[in-house]
């Protein structure tokens, strides 16, 4: 299934349009009008902000590691509290070197031509110093880790173990477990984890199977599920299915996104990423209430702008910036308990695609030395961390944790999008400008009077450029918290201000 068409499987009504989000088309003389309500949402939770990393890249003990202060230094710039994702397609293929005496698991190789197929098949093994070092680093950092265990290639047994090892050393910073990757590809020809013709219900027999020895070996383990690639009646099926029979250790209901993708594909660009799916809001929307309906949070736990790697010109560029503020603000409007967007080590990435490299294939110049074109932290070995384009939009989205969601109005159409919410300080709203030609004057109300009104900018030269991006002025650099240099103050009249958007950037508002 492509991957673009995520959520669209499931067959839902139609449903309201989403609290807290408008859009329009950047066209006309007067200012677009843009009221936000005292009418609350949803409060979006603290960890909002998430990551999410191969679990292969525990191999490297000292990578997730208190001492790698580079890394450290740019989780905490993301988020005080954010929470780290350990999966991906490496993840099946990983097991637990409990002690040097312990065997390997079994290896299933599917038939046929594995030049055509997208999985790692072969082994990494993770060494108990590896969990020892990631507890570390999760206590340096100050946020928790969901930790993936191998389905695709282990046995309960096996998992216990090893889910055993790890809520012992992670303890309170220990989110929840999952099972598996993308299971509702397992089936694949691309993928052959399992044999054509198994589904949701074999996937459940199997999974419930490994999550009662997990929790027989860990009193109060909890988890979630079923972290889908594309399947969202999975994830009702998921809900609606399992979780009567796990009960309260089922926390979560959980699934992957990514906008656009293959990256070799020419019809993927920029315009097409910041364009939208237009069926994200409404199905997104009958995810959460499933999950609801069991006192079950929805969080999405691996996605980004392209799949397989990132676009070089897109993943790796302020379009990526754009979009990822604007995505996340949309799921967190939505109910969505958090978003982790995937990258990590070159290396590990291209081996979770079974060492296929289509971005870097199409990549040009300096592009060429890179493969995790949409990783939001730049960590290639013996090369010094940094953030990445898209994690500025990951940033401005961030601002937003802790705060009550409010209601937005304007004329419904493309192009530009809002996001209001009120916090502790007061009214805050972020607005973006997608079009990439025209700037766009805009008029915004509060609900209650205010005083005073100030915005931060993010900005880069254009929509492909990989260096310049800021935010309220200033760039990132780890060696210092990041503070904005230039607070705009804008024009204010009767409790309404103004505000002038250039093409492809954005603004987020503060009024108090």
């Amino acid at each position: 299934m492509n991957r673009r068409h995520f959520l669209r499987s499931a067959t839902v009504s139609a449903l309201a349009a989403p609290l807290g989000r408008a859009a329009l088309a950047a066209s006309g003389e007067q200012p677009l009008s843009i009221t936000i309500s005292d009418r609350t949402g949803c409060t979006v939770p603290r960890n909002f902000t998430g990551l999410s990393y191969e679990l292969a890249q525990l191999t490297e003990p000292n990578f997730f590691s208190a001492e790698n202060h580079g890394l450290v230094a740019a989780f905490r710039q993301l988020s005080p509290q954010g929470v780290l994702r350990l999966g991906g397609n490496s993840s099946e293929f990983c097991w637990f070197e409990a002690t040097p005496s312990t065997p390997a698991p079994k290896l299933h190789i599917p038939p046929g031509n594995l030049t055509s197929n997208w999985m790692p098949h072969r082994l990494f093994a993770i060494p108990p110093q590896a969990i020892d070092h990631l507890a570390g680093f999760l206590e340096a950092t100050g946020w928790q880790v969901i930790y993936g265990v191998n389905f695709g290639n282990s046995t309960p047994e096996r998992a216990a173990v090893e889910a055993a090892y790890a809520a012992k050393r992670l303890g309170s910073s220990l989110l929840f477990f999952q099972i598996g990757n993308e299971p509702d590809f397992y089936r694949d020809a691309n993928n052959g984890t399992r044999p054509a013709g198994w589904d949701f219900p074999d996937y459940a027999r199997e999974w419930l199977a490994f999550a009662r020895a997990i929790a027989a070996a860990v009193p109060g383990a909890r988890f979630g599920g079923p972290d889908v690639g594309a399947s969202s009646d999975w994830m009702t099926r998921f809900a609606n299915e399992v979780a009567p029979q796990l009960g309260e250790s089922l926390v979560a209901v959980t699934g992957h996104y990514y906008a656009e993708g293959p990256p070799d594909d020419p019809r993927v660009t920029s315009a097409r990423l910041l364009a939208g799916n237009p069926a994200l809001a409404k199905n997104t929307q009958a995810v959460v209430a499933a999950a609801d309906a069991h006192h079950l949070v929805y969080r999405m736990t691996e996605g980004n702008s392209c799949y397989r790697g990132g676009k070089p010109g897109m993943s790796n560029a302020f379009a990526s910036s754009l979009w990822a503020g604007d995505y996340l603000l949309e799921l967190a409007t939505l109910g969505c308990a958090g978003v982790n967007l995937h990258g990590g080590d070159s290396r590990f990435l291209t081996a979770s695609l079974g060492d296929h490299t289509p971005g870097r294939d199409v990549a040009k110049g300096p592009d060429k030395r890179s493969g995790g074109f949409y990783t939001p932290i730049d960590s290639e070995q013996n090369q010094p961390v940094g953030l990445m384009p898209v994690a500025y939009g990951m940033f401005l989205a961030q601002q937003f944790a802790g705060a009550t969601m409010l209601d937005v109005s304007f004329h419904p159409e493309t192009h530009v999008t809002a996001y209001a919410a009120h916090t502790a300080r007061g009214y805050q709203i972020a607005i973006f400008n997608k079009d990439e030609s025209h700037p766009v004057d805009i008029a915004i109300t509060a609900p209650q009077a205010v005083h005073r009104a100030t915005a931060w900018r993010l900005a880069a030269p254009a929509l492909d450029a990989t260096s310049g991006i800021t935010l309220a002025g200033a760039s990132f650099d780890l060696h210092q918290p990041w503070q904005p240099r230039h607070t705009e103050k804008l024009p204010l009249h009767d409790g309404t201000a103004h505000i002038q958007l250039p093409a492809a950037s954005a603004a987020l508002v503060f009024f108090a």
